[in-house]
């Protein structure tokens, strides 16, 4: 099995009133920890990676990994490009083997962003490839993506529909109050808002900004049509720390697989604990 589209992946999961986790990767340790757990908890998969993670990392390399990932462990695995905003650059992915992307253009007005995501939705089309898009806009801060507060803005429901209408896009990514990176306060969801939007579209719903959020609060985001979160900081903050503790305590450490050990080990409890979060196991 290869890396497959997140279209039936996300129209499984909507009719099912599941999630589908998709855990924002960097490297192969990153792609080894969530493939692993999906495959314990039998749980679908959506690989994510930003631009710059593409840049560090190397889309050949990724996807490689994303593919052998794929045929080790047999359960349905996308990998997805996340908040891309240069359409040629999409393009390229698309024709690399990319089979699930995310055109950023929520930052461009009403008709641009319709503009810009149909011709993506176009291209896709072609090669079997689901999009993603956002109307609202999130704050916070992922990768070298930064928006601040001020210029955040929530989801307005009949913009939503003929956003969706005319773009012709796969799933929806939805502001309702979460942010990227880490709260600076207690979230506070505008639930009214999503149920609202999701009893007038007909599409996975997707929830950016998904670390940080208590495990209810997101428990409700799906029972109201998200069957897509995603999750980033939560996975690399217990890395980093766990990878931190054992070279301070092990000053001599000069071997990867030992000081990288902890930090996937470490990793891998938050991945699991997503997982049955978004209620996605058994459900590969």
């Amino acid at each position: 099995m290869s890396v497959v589209s997140a279209k039936e992946m996300l129209e499984k999961a909507k009719l099912g009133r599941y999630a589908v986790p998709a855990f924002n990767i960097h490297n192969l340790e990153t792609v080894q920890v969530v493939a692993e757990a999906a495959a314990e908890y039998e749980s679908p998969l959506m690989l994510a990676a930003t631009p710059s993670t593409l840049s560090y990392a190397g889309t050949d390399y990724l996807l490689a990994i994303a593919n052998v990932a794929a045929k080790r462990y047999g359960v349905p695995i996308s990998i997805h490009l996340d908040h891309a905003e240069d359409v040629d650059y999409i393009k390229n992915l698309i024709e690399m083997g990319y089979k699930s992307v995310m055109i950023d253009a929520s930052h461009h007005p009403f008709e641009e962003n319709i503009k810009i995501v149909r011709d993506v939705v176009d291209f896709a089309a072609k090669y079997g490839v689901s999009v993603e898009a956002e109307l609202g806009r999130l704050g916070g801060i992922e990768d070298d993506l930064v928006v601040d507060d001020k210029d955040s803005f929530l989801t307005d429901p009949e913009s939503a529909v003929e956003f969706v209408e005319r773009t012709g896009i796969d799933s929806f990514a939805v502001a309702i109050g979460t942010a990227h990176g880490l709260y600076k306060s207690d979230p506070k969801l505008d639930f009214d808002r999503l149920g609202i939007i999701n009893g007038k579209l007909d599409l996975p719903l997707v929830l950016h900004g998904g670390s940080g959020i208590p495990e209810a609060d997101v428990k409700r985001t799906i029972e109201l049509g998200i069957s897509k979160v995603n999750i980033a900081t939560e996975l690399k903050i217990p890395f980093a720390e766990a990878v931190r503790k054992h070279l301070i305590e092990n000053a001599d450490a000069n071997d990867p697989r030992k000081y990288l050990t902890p930090g996937k080990e470490a990793m891998k409890k938050v991945a699991i604990q997503k997982i049955l979060m978004c209620e996605s196991n058994g459900k590969a």
